[in-house]
């Protein structure tokens, strides 16, 4: 194998299958310092089972990106705001503009989702505007450390443009104070903790917690389940908004979020990188289990993340977006509610109960 094709595996594999088994001493936390997941943990899986299923399935074929939906949107209609709106920037990356404040998730900028420059996961849609061009950034929220989720060299782009706040779950704060970020604006949460702050120009009081996931962590081989991952709720104004990061499906668990912080008025939530589904179910949600998601966490609409973007799994570019609307009309929920979004278009939040766009 060669040193490019082993580098792509391996970005693969840290991007996609599941964790080892751990013994916990706390609900999530372990004796060794590490963490886990709530429930049944996943068989262990070594690196050479990833390869071994990589080289056995058809992989997704990249040549129909272009088949992903994408809008034109200018730097100017991000800047001049007079709505609460947001917009898909690819893959787990929104831009949430609520109250003033301009928030995002999960920020990946660069081509490749992987620790080198040279091989991994490319991706085949690009962002429909450049951090340079984006409007002033007052906070960012990560799930965790995964190369498609976190990535340095846009933290760095974005810290040196924006000095925005930086919120992470438990022991993530390294990854961003290595790229210069000030330890005094990472501010790291464990599950259920909250944070408030006021932010932007106007002050403006908001709200973060860190909220369980099925998920788990590493950047390198050796470095398995030592950061904690999470989804995310913050509350602004009127607005609550949830945002999935990266997950398996644990109904419990989403229930229990629905119950202690919903109903949101947006949920943002994985839809794609579930296939085959033998490998990845523990840890990425398929559409009809997003669509359980939205209703055990009480979201009003959902907008369909974690798709169409770079090349992480096996599933063919347009099955996530099919695969949700099929799995809203089994369930008889409006497929207005809950949708794969278009890239670089404008969502606006203000009041409707169905997703309208300003475009």
């Amino acid at each position: 194998m060669t040193p490019g094709r082993w580098c792509f595996c391996l970005s693969l594999y840290l991007t996609t299958c599941s964790a080892p088994e751990i013994t916990p001493t706390r609900p999530h936390h372990t004796a060794e310092g590490t963490y886990k997941n709530l429930g049944t943990s996943p068989s262990p899986r070594s690196f050479f089972s990833f390869l071994w299923m990589r080289a056995n399935t058809d992989w997704v074929d990249v040549s129909e990106g272009d088949q992903v939906p994408r809008v034109k949107v200018s730097a100017a209609e991000l800047q001049e705001v007079n709505q609460d709106q947001v917009i898909w920037l690819g893959h787990s990356c929104f831009l949430i503009q609520v109250n003033g404040l301009n928030i995002l998730t999960d920020p990946v900028f660069s081509d490749r989702a992987s620790p080198v420059s040279f091989a991994g996961p490319k991706r085949y849609t690009q962002p429909p505007i450049s951090i340079a061009k984006l409007p002033e950034i007052h906070a960012v929220v990560i799930s965790h450390n995964h190369y498609d989720h976190l990535d340095q060299e846009s933290i760095e782009l974005i810290e040196d443009q924006f000095d925005p706040h930086w919120y992470v779950p438990l022991k993530n704060g390294e990854l961003l104070t290595e790229v210069n970020v000030p330890s005094s604006r990472v501010i790291e949460l464990d599950w259920w903790d909250s944070s408030k702050a006021t932010l932007g120009p106007k002050q403006t009081p908001i709200t973060f917690t860190a909220t369980p996931a099925q998920h788990w962590s590493a950047r390198g081989l050796f470095d398995r389940n030592e950061m904690l991952w999470s989804s995310w709720v913050f509350a602004v104004g009127e607005h609550k908004v949830f945002f999935g990061g990266d997950t398996g499906y644990h109904s419990e668990l989403f229930k229990d979020i629905g119950k202690r912080l919903g109903p949101f008025s947006l949920g943002v939530i994985p839809i794609g990188a579930y296939a085959p589904r033998e490998f990845m179910h523990y840890a990425h949600v398929k559409p009809k289990e997003a669509v359980s998601i939205h209703v055990d966490v009480k979201s009003s609409r959902s907008l369909g993340a974690h798709w169409g973007t770079f090349p992480l799994t096996a599933e063919p570019v347009m099955d996530p977006p099919k695969m949700l609307r099929s799995s809203l009309e089994e369930r008889g929920i409006s497929t207005n509610r809950f949708i794969a979004p278009v890239l670089g278009a404008i969502y606006s939040l203000d009041n409707q109960r169905e997703w309208v766009t300003t475009q």
